[in-house]
């Protein structure tokens, strides 16, 4: 019963890995449909590059990611993509200066 579930928990591992893998190609052309300027995908897509570099070690039959899949990089990139979408930090949106007051009333005599 042990090694039947084993399979089964390999085989599923495996299975999320290699869906994880064709999501980012699509998650690539959503950003390059938006000029690389959308945040909240990119977020996505260094979330899912995480999960599939965190998972990787773990399906010993699966190829390698196809980018540079250092667990630390990822992790960088991802906060960085967080603070984007979330407007933090140096992404945050400069304050707009209050409109300029003027006083209507009567016009001034001639």
């Amino acid at each position: 019963m042990t090694d039947d579930f084993e399979a089964a928990r390999a085989h599923q591992r495996a299975k999320v890995y290699d869906e994880l893998v064709d999501l980012v190609p699509r998650l690539q052309l959503l950003m390059r449909l938006k000029n690389g300027a959308d945040p909240h995908v990119g977020s996505a897509m260094h979330a899912v590059r995480f999960a599939v570099t965190m998972l990787w070690p773990t399906t010993p039959d699966s190829p390698p990611p196809g980018y540079r899949h250092d667990s630390e990089y990822l992790l960088g990139l991802a906060g960085q993509w967080r603070e984007a979408a979330l407007g933090l930090g140096e992404f945050a949106a400069e304050p707009t200066p209050a409109p300029a007051l003027r006083l209507v009333g009567d016009p001034p005599p001639h």
